[in-house]
């Protein structure tokens, strides 16, 4: 999961998609395409919104994302445009952009940074409604 900071809607769509999958089946992280919040937790925000709907990301810790990243995920997933332009720009080769996809298709997770709290909740909707049919396109390829 890959938002610009790494601290707003990546954390979510992290926490929210290890909410839906077998922990022991998949592994799931996010990262920011810069590295402005390194080593800080999500933001104050993202963790109420998350907490408020029984997702604990507090533990969680803004990294940026590295070329290695293609090497460890079989997908990775965008949140915007513009992040799937600077990754598919930072891919290797056509493995590695085959791997890159807005995690909404053909739609884009709005950046609640500059927003309130009802924006907060907004973009948690929008990817838990992503997650959940993602979580269930991985889950019948598992069986």
């Amino acid at each position: 999961m890959v938002c610009l900071g790494n601290i707003c809607r990546s954390p979510l769509a992290e926490g929210i998609l290890k909410s839906k999958l077998a922990e022991d089946q998949f592994m799931v992280n996010s990262a920011g395409t810069e590295a402005y919040h390194t080593g800080k937790p999500p933001d104050p925000r993202s963790i109420d919104i998350a907490a408020k709907n029984g997702i604990d990301i507090s533990h969680q810790s803004a990294r940026k994302f590295v070329a290695d990243d293609f090497r460890k995920f079989d997908k990775i997933l965008v949140m915007d445009r513009s992040n799937l332009s600077n990754l598919k720009q930072m891919a290797l080769t056509e493995q590695d952009k085959s791997k890159i996809s807005l995690l909404i298709e053909n739609n884009e997770v709005p950046d609640p940074y500059y927003g309130n709290p009802d924006d907060f909740k907004k973009v948690f909707d929008l990817i838990d409604q992503a997650c959940q049919q993602l979580a269930d396109q991985l889950q019948s390829t598992k069986r």
